[in-house]
């Protein structure tokens, strides 16, 4: 039998990097095959098929010409054992099937709520496929009329527009609508199953659905996302009636303006699981393949419950090494995000795409600092944006960069794709030691109280406030979630109504802090450290630190797990700058020192001088029994 450090050093393929393959020129069946050897032999062992601008027109979305060449790369895929994900759209955000929904329908098109102002008794005059959603009185007298209609947004199409560098723009579909949604299903996904079903499950292990949202990418402003009888969906989702305060929407003057448009916001993420989400989960689920991607926010926590591997999308520089955006803001939450949302739903997997327009300038360190980045966040699935089929003219330009291939580092890629296979393998099918919960709603996620608990060691999980009457435990001693006891959790925000008696219950108990860190941010400098104090010695009185550390290393990351009898802890310094620092485990070792780059290891003694060199991630084990 495999011991486990055996098992790290050489982990199944499954645990591979799953990179983006943009098809995106003519293809040819034989370059296929030969890439796919070219991907093997550099350590990667599957890919995301990806459609994407540059294919020729004979090429079209979901046309049988295209889908022979799918036929040649899964059966590739299929002889070399290696596994294949479909994308669903030609090209994103996905639900349009490259305008083919509102082709079939022309009531599928993406619709909206707009206002329209009316004089004194004025009656609202309504166009071609216009409706009379409400009229309502502004706080100022005046009258507006909220017209749904239809809404000038798109998607990107698969191909240039006479060579370039214009792109097709398909119709958006209307996601909001169940029957516009259940169209999409038919075009894409029946036909993948027609297709493809027997390696369902098998050498296609998922489809992969890329941040879908309600307005597609909209070209005009001045509107929120709706659809037709969407406010009787808002109205049940939040629980009153929001027709007075339609007018907050558009105005900053209207009593808790900013309070109802989140309100708002919230009732359509909760729309769009009912519409979206639950139909692409259920059509997987009953024909055993996985449903991947991600959401359209960094901090949608809610849709995750929904995928089987929840993911999220690392793109556009928005989070880079020695820079705030590490740990400040939305998209930083979004590693926890899908690492909690697998936890809470009971996945195996959660993924993160990566690299995606990051641009030439990317580096190999940079790369790494990405990866290392979800790592530590409890990721254990990867998709690298992209591996370009064809870098041909302005191809090399679109989205770039080419990770692969046609980079700089392809005679090193093993290296990196072996070493993150063994963290991959690390952060799956392994027990989190952590009993800190931070709490956030379906479509929102705080950073500032998660920044304090990263700089000080003190690891945690987002905690969708719906468990907390869905499916918790909730009693004197924490919350009891999936496998989880948080005893310590902190909240900060106006929790939803239907949490308040678990609160209670929590407060009563010594166990929930409140937090005021929720703040615009030139506010929060008078604050931070009164308040760091305050949550550090919340949770240090509740639940005993699993590290410390000495000095002080506000730039390490610690995740710890439990995996095939032994403890392992990844720690990582995410600045630049090297750091030593003393670690103290609350484990009793021996332990050991892993290299992730090698899988080899030698003992290292709890209590020593830790040095780590900018950007290093290490791995530290006990000796104990080994399950193999």
């Amino acid at each position: 039998m495999r011991t486990s450090l055996s098992c790290f050093l050489d982990p199944p393929t499954e645990f591979s990097v799953l990179p983006f393959w943009f098809w995106n020129d003519d293809l040819d069946a034989d370059e296929i095959r030969r890439q796919i050897a070219d991907f093997e032999a550099h350590g990667v062992h599957g890919f995301v098929l990806h459609p994407r601008v540059g294919l020729p027109r004979s090429l079209g979305w979901m046309s049988d010409a295209l889908l022979d060449f799918y036929d040649v790369a899964i059966a590739e895929a299929a002889q070399r054992g290696m596994q294949v994900v479909l994308y669903d759209e030609g090209m994103y955000p996905s639900g349009s099937c490259a305008g083919q929904v509102a082709a079939a329908n022309p009531a599928y098109q993406t619709r909206c709520l707009a206002p329209r102002a009316l004089a004194a008794g004025e009656e609202p005059g309504l166009g071609a496929d216009e409706t009379l959603v409400a009229v309502v009185g502004r706080r100022t007298g005046e009258r507006l009329a909220i017209i749904d209609r239809k809404m000038d947004a798109y998607i990107r199409g698969l191909h240039y527009i006479d060579g370039g560098p214009a792109e097709d723009e398909p119709l958006a579909g209307d996601l909001l609508n169940p029957e516009a949604v259940a169209c999409f299903i038919r075009l894409v996904y029946d036909r993948f199953y027609q297709r493809f079903g027997g390696h369902f499950g098998g050498t296609v292990s998922a489809i992969f659905t890329d941040e879908p949202s309600p307005v597609g990418r909209p070209r005009e402003r001045g509107v929120w996302p709706g659809t037709t009888g969407i406010l009787a969906h808002v109205n049940r989702l939040l629980g009153y009636d929001f027709t007075p305060y339609l007018p907050a929407l558009w105005h900053d003057d209207e009593p808790d303006a900013e309070r109802y448009r989140a309100d708002y916001a919230r009732a359509i993420a909760l729309r769009m699981e009912e519409t979206w989400y639950a139909q692409l989960h259920d059509w997987c689920a009953e024909r055993g393949i996985a449903l991947s991607g991600h959401p359209a926010k960094a901090d949608d926590i809610g849709a995750e419950r929904y995928f089987h591997i929840p993911g999220q999308d690392l793109v556009w520089r928005w989070v880079l090494p020695d820079d705030p955006t590490a740990l400040e803001g939305a998209q930083s939450t979004q590693g926890k995000c899908g690492s909690s949302a697998m936890i809470h739903s009971g996945r195996r997997r959660n993924a993160n795409e990566l690299c995606g327009a990051y641009g030439h300038e990317l580096t190999w360190e940079e790369m790494n600092w990405l990866a290392d980045w979800c790592f530590a966040r409890g990721t254990n699935m990867l998709f690298p944006h992209a591996f370009y089929y064809s870098v041909r003219g302005i191809r090399w330009d679109e989205r770039p960069p080419d990770v692969g291939p046609n980079s700089a580092w392809w005679g090193r890629y093993k290296r990196y794709a072996d070493r993150c296979r063994r963290l991959s393998w690390l952060n799956t099918d392994c027990q989190h030691v952590c009993e800190v919960a931070v709490l956030g709603t379906v479509d929102w996620l705080p950073w500032q109280e998660a920044k304090i608990l990263f700089q000080h060691q003190r690891d945690f999980n987002y905690v969708e406030e719906r468990h907390l009457w869905e499916d918790a435990t909730v009693d004197e001693s924490g919350i009891h979630l999936a496998g989880m006891h948080y005893r310590a959790v902190v909240a900060a925000h106006t929790a939803d109504a239907r949490a308040t008696e678990a609160l209670q219950r929590l407060e009563s108990a010594g166990r929930l802090i409140r937090c005021g860190l929720g703040m615009p941010a030139s506010e929060l400098p008078e604050r931070a450290s009164f308040e760091q104090r305050r949550i550090l010695n919340f949770i240090d009185g509740l639940v005993a630190a699993d590290i410390t550390v000495e000095p002080s290393a506000p730039a390490l990351r610690v995740r710890h797990v439990r995996k095939a009898g032994r403890d392992w802890w990844m720690l990582f310094n995410e600045e630049g700058s090297s750091l030593a620092t003393h670690v103290q485990m609350r484990a009793h070792g021996p332990f050991l020192q892993v290299d992730p780059w090698t899988g080899h290891s030698q003992p290292w003694q709890n209590g020593a001088r830790m040095a780590l060199e900018g950007y290093q991630l290490t791995v530290v084990c006990t000796q104990g029994a080994d399950k193999g």
